[in-house]
């Protein structure tokens, strides 16, 4: 019998897939009893960023976080990746995007309660340009700034906090090209690595994933 081959991008599905499976069954030594784990949100959309997304979605993890993978749908979403190529024949003045991996996602937003979950990590790449138009998760956004939740925000994802109106009279960044989206949300943009506003850590891009999470976490932890 003929064994079906497993692509690469396959594999990383099946492993984002059951890892919070595996994390939540793996037995701790020495202890008797185990506390649920504190949930962390994280929606997403076809085009959601790779690296954006799934760096946060194993870190968080492994500090004993369950994260919940929403979409417009529970369904698997396929990933992208966005780089300016470094040394293309014709230069390029945006970033090329290219398939990453598949994300699969457990639920659906207008299924989602958010008063279940301890935090948001909301990632960028194209995916936030019209996951910003679901009054679902526009709704599931204001609630962690009404109850003063951690929230972490990277690149493109800023549009869709802009549109919830949830960051008007803050400082934040974001990628370069999306600075003027957070304006038009009526905050203040600065280009630097991260920025702490409240209950809101924001990022320019994955490059700046290290002091991004780091922060985030600490702030999880504080909950």
């Amino acid at each position: 019998m003929k064994r079906a081959k497993v692509t690469r991008r396959a594999m990383c599905g099946l492993l984002a897939t059951s890892s919070m499976a595996l994390a939540s069954s793996a037995p701790v030594v020495g202890a008797r009893k185990r506390k649920p784990a504190l949930k962390v949100l994280m929606p997403i959309g076809d085009a959601t960023e790779t690296l954006d997304t799934f760096y946060p979605f194993f870190r968080i993890a492994e500090d004993g976080f369950e994260v919940v993978v929403a979409g417009p749908e529970a369904r698997l979403y396929h990933t992208v990746l966005h780089e300016i190529p470094p040394k293309p024949a014709v230069p390029w003045d945006i970033t090329e995007e290219r398939p990453g991996y598949y994300l699969q996602a457990t639920v659906a937003f207008r299924d989602v309660n958010p008063a279940e979950y301890a935090g948001l990590f909301v990632s960028g790449g194209r995916a936030p340009e019209y996951l910003r138009y679901n009054k679902d998760l526009l709704r599931i956004t204001r609630h962690f700034f009404e109850t003063n939740k951690p929230v972490a925000v990277v690149c493109h994802g800023i549009e869709i906090v802009s549109a919830a109106d949830c960051i008007r009279g803050r400082t934040v960044t974001t990628v370069a090209k999306c600075a003027l989206d957070a304006e038009q949300g009526g905050a203040k943009y600065v280009d630097q690595p991260i920025v702490v506003a409240g209950n809101l850590v924001t990022a320019r891009t994955w490059h700046d994933n290290t002091p991004f999470l780091k922060t985030f976490m600490q702030m999880l932890k504080g909950v």
